[in-house]
């Protein structure tokens, strides 16, 4: 099976710690040693806000904090390259051609942000149907997708399944409310959409659960293709 995995950097990298770092590497060689193909993106989490966040300060503007927002990304996949050894390319792959003729190859592409605008989960999403994948996860720090944000609404509840389509609505009405954050940001969601890929959004803080979703036995929520 080919697999597209989003890590969320607050999933990955919530502080700097190598035997987390560790943990996650082992179940994508578990996943690797199974037979499956794999590219991992992987987010900014604190590194990227807390740097941002100075540089806001010091009157950064959106490109430039996007850009070291990006600078952070890479930082981040680069512990996830030291960690996987030979299995993965040298370095974060800053393009989607470089990571698909990786992936191609049967090496691991692991990619942190390639330009300002555009997420971590936009870049997953865009790899993801670059290489024609079967399966893209994405791992966040909530268990699924909720017809709420969970963390400002204590009556939101999950939805099983769902069309891309229906994510779009949802995290519209989602980022739309001052303060709230969606499982999945609004540009990724779109190219999901366009793409018709399956997807599954899920609680990544157990690494575990990336082997769950390849299996089908995940507790997250189901992205499925829009029924003919």
């Amino acid at each position: 099976m080919n697999v597209i995995v989003s890590i969320g950097g607050s999933v990955l990298v919530p502080t700097v710690d190598a035997a987390r770092v560790e943990v996650y590497a082992s179940v994508v060689e578990q996943l690797d040693d199974a037979g499956h193909d794999l590219g991992i993106v992987v987010g900014g989490g604190p590194t990227a806000r807390e740097y941002i966040g100075a540089a806001r300060e010091l009157g950064g503007n959106e490109v430039e904090l996007d850009q070291i927002g990006v600078a952070a990304t890479r930082l981040n996949a680069r512990l996830l390259v030291a960690a996987l050894g030979d299995r993965a390319a040298p370095e974060p792959l800053q393009t989607h051609n470089r990571a698909k003729e990786v992936f191609t190859h049967g090496d691991i592409p692991v990619m942190g942000g390639t330009v300002a605008g555009h997420t971590t989960d936009a870049v997953a999403t865009a790899l993801a149907e670059h290489v024609d994948a079967d399966l893209l996860i994405y791992a966040t720090s909530v268990d699924g997708v909720f017809d709420a944000d969970p963390g400002q609404d204590d009556d939101a509840s999950k939805f099983e399944s769902m069309t891309a389509g229906e994510l779009v609505d949802v995290v519209s009405s989602i980022e739309l409310a001052a303060g709230s954050n969606a499982p999945v940001d609004l540009l990724a969601t779109k190219l999901l959409q366009r793409s018709g890929l399956r997807a599954v959004v899920l609680d990544g803080t157990d690494p575990a659960a990336l082997v769950d979703a390849v299996d089908g036995t995940h507790d997250g929520t189901d992205i499925v293709p829009r029924q003919s």
